[in-house]
């Protein structure tokens, strides 16, 4: 029998109505087939580990990422697979960062949650929490796991965590991944696109904790005051500084901001360059505004999502050589970029 092992966190997905109150209250997760009876039509074990407080997704730290690649890491040996639940709102912060801590998975870590509660009689996340254990526990033709890698799955869709953002407040179909397609899709049947699944080249996983919070995000719009980039653009106050700029990674040349980021860049910094376009890769050079770039040193961060570049680089700062950080942050390392 396969063993399971549920990891909630708290999140929508969490919350029932108190019958006497009417107030939402969190689950006790511990009773969980009381929650959810059609889990015990599961040839599976199923044990769950909670928070001991369960917590919003807004307040989600940098020590909850921790917690949970810790719990994964102690129990990883007695489990086929670990289903994350998660609030919505940074579950693909969360999710990416794991991809990083957790290389050379060679078991699934699925995460999910829901838009609406558990106790609602039209969640969604019945369905969600349902098909990611369902997920977990799949295997291939030889009898390994079908999912090797960190994802999330939300309404029918199984996305690389990595890849993924969220893009709808109210809408079931919460999630995205504009620049990767989907490893499954649940209909009648789970279709698997085996092709697209992350294979590491690792012989055991590697649990790397550590993480350094001194990155910083700029979303550039025209008419940004100077200040808001020379404020940001200090080392080491910051020392890896990622721009979201427009179109293929393309900016103002006004003077004050590429000087900014050439003292940044001088003084130790790294500045690494993301798209804010919903879909699409930074190319440097592509145009003449992104040409100051190239030169200045800057890093391409082709087609990640704000949170992989976000989590990655907390990583590298925290994991690698400083010397090897830009080389390691234009890389892919788990399926993360194209």
């Amino acid at each position: 029998m396969r063993k399971i092992l549920l990891i909630y966190t708290g999140g929508t997905i969490g919350m029932i109505t108190n019958a006497q109150t009417g107030a939402l209250e969190s689950v006790n997760f511990e009773h969980l087939h009381a929650h959810i009876p059609e889990l015990q039509r599961f040839d599976l074990e199923l044990s769950v580990r909670s928070f001991e407080q369960p917590v919003d997704s807004s307040e989600i730290t940098l020590q909850h990422w921790q917690t949970i690649a810790s719990w994964i890491t102690e129990f990883y040996a007695q489990f086929d697979g670990f289903v994350v639940l998660h609030g919505t709102d940074t579950m693909s912060y969360t999710a990416s960062a794991l991809s990083f801590m957790l290389q050379g998975l060679k078991k699934p870590v699925i995460f999910t949650g829901s838009q609406l509660p558990i106790g609602i009689i039209r969640t969604d996340g019945k369905e969600n929490l349902i098909t990611a254990i369902e997920i977990a526990a799949a295997q291939d033709e030889n009898g390994e796991p079908m999912v090797q890698e960190v994802a999330l799955y939300f309404e029918y869709c199984l996305f690389r965590a990595n890849r993924s953002s969220k893009v709808s407040a109210h809408q079931f179909e919460a999630f995205q991944s504009p620049n990767y397609p989907l490893l499954a899709k649940a209909g009648v049947q789970l279709e698997w696109f085996k092709e697209r699944l992350f294979r590491t080249n690792e012989t055991a996983l590697k649990s790397q904790l550590s993480l350094n919070n001194q990155v910083g995000l700029l979303k550039l719009y025209p008419g940004i005051p100077t200040v808001a980039y020379t404020s940001l653009l200090q080392y080491p106050s910051f020392q890896i500084v990622i721009l979201e700029t427009f179109g293929a990674g393309n900016a103002f040349s006004e003077s004050a901001f590429q000087t900014a980021i050439h003292d940044f860049i001088t003084a130790g910094g790294i500045v690494l360059n993301i798209t804010q376009c919903q879909s699409g890769s930074v190319r440097q050079g592509a145009y003449q505004t992104s040409v100051f770039f190239e030169k200045a040193g800057v890093i391409s961060g082709a087609d990640l999502t704000a949170e992989a570049a976000i989590t990655k680089s907390m990583f590298a700062l925290a994991n690698l050589p400083k010397e090897a950080i830009p080389n390691f942050l234009g890389t892919a390392v788990v399926g993360e970029l194209s």
